[in-house]
Protein backbone atom coordinates (compact mmCIF):
# COMPACT_ATOMS: atom_id res chain seq x y z
CA UNK A 1 0.00 0.00 0.00
CA UNK A 2 1.07 3.81 -0.65
CA UNK A 3 2.07 6.07 2.01
CA UNK A 4 1.37 9.51 1.89
CA UNK A 5 4.07 11.51 0.71
CA UNK A 6 5.26 14.09 3.57
CA UNK A 7 7.69 17.35 2.52
CA UNK A 8 9.24 19.31 4.92
CA UNK A 9 10.70 22.20 4.80
CA UNK A 10 12.36 25.23 7.79
CA UNK A 11 15.55 26.24 8.17
CA UNK A 12 15.58 24.99 11.96
CA UNK A 13 17.63 21.31 11.35
CA UNK A 14 16.74 20.03 14.71
CA UNK A 15 13.50 20.36 14.30
CA UNK A 16 12.93 18.80 11.02
CA UNK A 17 15.12 16.18 12.01
CA UNK A 18 12.88 15.73 15.23
CA UNK A 19 9.34 15.92 12.82
CA UNK A 20 11.22 14.09 10.51
CA UNK A 21 11.60 10.73 13.35
CA UNK A 22 8.08 11.04 14.36
CA UNK A 23 6.64 10.77 11.23
CA UNK A 24 8.89 8.01 9.42
CA UNK A 25 6.90 4.61 11.07
CA UNK A 26 3.87 5.86 9.44
CA UNK A 27 4.88 8.19 6.22
CA UNK A 28 6.65 8.37 3.36
CA UNK A 29 9.42 11.66 4.16
CA UNK A 30 10.53 12.45 0.78
CA UNK A 31 12.47 15.76 1.19
CA UNK A 32 13.92 18.10 3.65
CA UNK A 33 14.49 21.80 2.24
CA UNK A 34 15.32 25.01 4.91
CA UNK A 35 13.99 28.02 2.17
CA UNK A 36 11.33 28.75 0.31
CA UNK A 37 12.78 28.85 -3.04
CA UNK A 38 14.03 25.10 -2.24
CA UNK A 39 10.54 23.55 -1.08
CA UNK A 40 9.43 25.30 -4.82
CA UNK A 41 12.05 23.03 -6.54
CA UNK A 42 11.63 19.96 -4.31
CA UNK A 43 7.60 20.05 -4.32
CA UNK A 44 7.57 20.27 -8.21
CA UNK A 45 10.27 17.30 -7.80
CA UNK A 46 9.19 15.12 -5.41
CA UNK A 47 5.61 15.50 -5.74
CA UNK A 48 4.57 14.98 -2.34
CA UNK A 49 0.74 14.94 -1.07
CA UNK A 50 1.64 17.15 2.25
CA UNK A 51 3.60 19.87 2.92
CA UNK A 52 4.76 20.81 6.25
CA UNK A 53 6.33 24.40 6.11
CA UNK A 54 7.45 26.79 8.71
CA UNK A 55 6.27 30.49 7.78
CA UNK A 56 8.99 32.78 8.43
CA UNK A 57 11.74 30.90 5.56
CA UNK A 58 14.94 32.50 3.70
CA UNK A 59 14.59 34.04 0.13
CA UNK A 60 10.49 33.06 0.18
CA UNK A 61 8.67 33.00 3.18
CA UNK A 62 6.55 29.96 3.74
CA UNK A 63 3.15 32.23 2.79
CA UNK A 64 4.13 33.70 -0.34
CA UNK A 65 5.81 29.71 -1.10
CA UNK A 66 1.91 28.57 -0.50
CA UNK A 67 0.76 30.10 -2.84
CA UNK A 68 2.64 29.85 -5.89
CA UNK A 69 2.22 26.30 -4.78
CA UNK A 70 -1.66 26.24 -4.85
CA UNK A 71 -1.83 27.91 -8.25
CA UNK A 72 0.44 24.74 -9.31
CA UNK A 73 -1.32 21.97 -7.21
CA UNK A 74 -4.78 22.97 -5.64
CA UNK A 75 -4.68 19.45 -4.37
CA UNK A 76 -1.45 19.65 -2.15
CA UNK A 77 -2.13 19.67 1.91
CA UNK A 78 -0.30 22.49 3.08
CA UNK A 79 0.50 22.23 7.43
CA UNK A 80 1.51 25.60 8.72
CA UNK A 81 4.66 25.27 11.91
CA UNK A 82 5.46 28.24 13.58
CA UNK A 83 6.45 30.15 16.86
CA UNK A 84 3.49 32.82 16.61
CA UNK A 85 0.22 31.81 17.48
CA UNK A 86 -0.58 35.42 16.28
CA UNK A 87 -4.33 35.16 15.20
CA UNK A 88 -3.54 37.40 11.68
CA UNK A 89 -0.71 34.82 10.82
CA UNK A 90 -3.19 32.02 11.19
CA UNK A 91 -5.77 33.98 8.96
CA UNK A 92 -3.31 34.74 6.54
CA UNK A 93 -2.50 31.17 6.56
CA UNK A 94 -5.55 29.33 5.70
CA UNK A 95 -5.88 32.34 3.07
CA UNK A 96 -2.98 30.97 1.54
CA UNK A 97 -4.10 28.06 0.91
CA UNK A 98 -3.61 25.99 4.41
CA UNK A 99 -5.44 23.04 6.04
CA UNK A 100 -3.35 23.10 9.25
CA UNK A 101 -2.13 25.50 11.49
CA UNK A 102 0.11 23.89 14.56
CA UNK A 103 2.32 25.93 17.04
CA UNK A 104 6.24 24.28 17.13
CA UNK A 105 5.78 23.41 20.75
CA UNK A 106 3.35 21.34 19.73
CA UNK A 107 4.62 20.14 16.60
CA UNK A 108 6.05 16.37 17.17
CA UNK A 109 3.27 15.18 19.26
CA UNK A 110 0.01 16.98 17.22
CA UNK A 111 1.64 16.57 13.78
CA UNK A 112 0.84 13.09 12.71
CA UNK A 113 -3.13 13.66 13.49
CA UNK A 114 -2.92 16.86 11.70
CA UNK A 115 -2.14 15.18 8.72
CA UNK A 116 -4.68 12.55 9.24
CA UNK A 117 -6.96 15.51 9.70
CA UNK A 118 -6.25 17.12 6.20
CA UNK A 119 -5.86 13.68 4.69
CA UNK A 120 -9.75 12.88 5.59
CA UNK A 121 -10.79 16.80 3.93
CA UNK A 122 -10.47 18.48 7.18
CA UNK A 123 -8.68 21.26 8.96
CA UNK A 124 -6.67 21.67 12.13
CA UNK A 125 -5.77 24.86 14.25
CA UNK A 126 -3.49 24.98 17.72
CA UNK A 127 -5.82 25.33 20.33
CA UNK A 128 -3.96 28.01 21.46
CA UNK A 129 -4.79 30.22 18.33
CA UNK A 130 -9.04 29.24 17.90
CA UNK A 131 -9.38 32.36 20.48
CA UNK A 132 -7.89 34.74 18.73
CA UNK A 133 -9.34 33.97 15.29
CA UNK A 134 -12.69 34.39 16.69
CA UNK A 135 -12.21 38.27 17.36
CA UNK A 136 -10.64 39.24 13.79
CA UNK A 137 -13.26 41.08 12.09
CA UNK A 138 -12.69 41.26 8.35
CA UNK A 139 -11.97 44.92 6.52
CA UNK A 140 -13.00 45.52 3.38
CA UNK A 141 -10.43 46.95 0.72
CA UNK A 142 -12.22 50.11 0.48
CA UNK A 143 -11.02 50.80 4.01
CA UNK A 144 -7.67 50.64 3.69
CA UNK A 145 -7.57 54.29 3.22
CA UNK A 146 -8.89 54.42 6.46
CA UNK A 147 -7.13 52.12 8.57
CA UNK A 148 -4.08 53.28 11.05
CA UNK A 149 -0.93 54.19 9.86
CA UNK A 150 1.97 51.51 9.95
CA UNK A 151 4.06 52.42 12.97
CA UNK A 152 7.93 53.46 12.14
CA UNK A 153 8.98 49.81 13.27
CA UNK A 154 6.20 48.49 10.75
CA UNK A 155 7.57 50.93 7.72
CA UNK A 156 11.26 50.14 8.45
CA UNK A 157 9.72 46.25 8.11
CA UNK A 158 7.76 47.58 4.58
CA UNK A 159 10.70 49.35 3.33
CA UNK A 160 13.27 46.89 3.62
CA UNK A 161 10.94 43.68 2.07
CA UNK A 162 9.76 45.95 -0.15
CA UNK A 163 13.35 46.71 -1.15
CA UNK A 164 13.95 42.65 -2.41
CA UNK A 165 15.15 41.66 1.53
CA UNK A 166 14.67 38.28 3.15
CA UNK A 167 12.87 37.90 6.10
CA UNK A 168 16.34 36.51 7.77
CA UNK A 169 18.05 39.30 6.60
CA UNK A 170 15.17 42.02 7.60
CA UNK A 171 15.82 40.61 10.91
CA UNK A 172 19.45 39.94 10.76
CA UNK A 173 19.35 44.21 9.77
CA UNK A 174 17.07 45.23 12.35
CA UNK A 175 18.20 42.89 14.99
CA UNK A 176 14.74 41.18 15.73
CA UNK A 177 13.57 37.89 15.08
CA UNK A 178 11.97 36.10 11.62
CA UNK A 179 8.83 35.93 13.76
CA UNK A 180 8.81 39.52 14.71
CA UNK A 181 9.65 40.33 11.33
CA UNK A 182 6.58 38.09 9.64
CA UNK A 183 4.34 39.12 12.46
CA UNK A 184 5.12 43.11 11.75
CA UNK A 185 4.22 42.14 8.05
CA UNK A 186 1.51 40.46 8.09
CA UNK A 187 -0.27 42.81 10.66
CA UNK A 188 -0.21 45.59 8.18
CA UNK A 189 -1.36 43.47 5.72
CA UNK A 190 -4.38 42.34 7.68
CA UNK A 191 -5.11 46.25 8.65
CA UNK A 192 -4.41 47.34 4.88
CA UNK A 193 -6.42 44.53 3.04
CA UNK A 194 -2.90 43.53 1.44
CA UNK A 195 -3.05 40.32 -0.28
CA UNK A 196 0.45 39.96 -1.87
CA UNK A 197 3.76 41.02 -1.67
CA UNK A 198 3.70 42.75 -5.04
CA UNK A 199 0.67 44.83 -2.96
CA UNK A 200 2.60 45.65 -0.86
CA UNK A 201 5.42 46.90 -2.48
CA UNK A 202 2.91 49.10 -4.78
CA UNK A 203 1.64 50.79 -1.17
CA UNK A 204 5.17 51.18 0.09
CA UNK A 205 6.22 53.04 -3.67
CA UNK A 206 2.49 55.18 -3.24
CA UNK A 207 3.00 56.29 0.32
CA UNK A 208 6.48 57.07 -0.35
CA UNK A 209 8.03 54.78 1.84
CA UNK A 210 10.34 52.94 -1.07
CA UNK A 211 10.79 54.86 -4.67
CA UNK A 212 11.10 53.59 -7.90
Amino acid sequence: MRRTRVLLADDHLMLVGALKSVLEPKYEVVGLVADGRALLEAAERLQPDVIVTDIAMPQLNGLDAARKLKEKTPGIKLIFITMNPDPYLVREAFRAGASAFLLKQEACSGLPAAIEQVLKGGTYASPQTSEGQLNISLREPKDREHAPEPTARQREVIQLLAEGLSMKQVADTLKITKYTVALHKYTVMERLQIKSSAELVQYAIKHGIISV
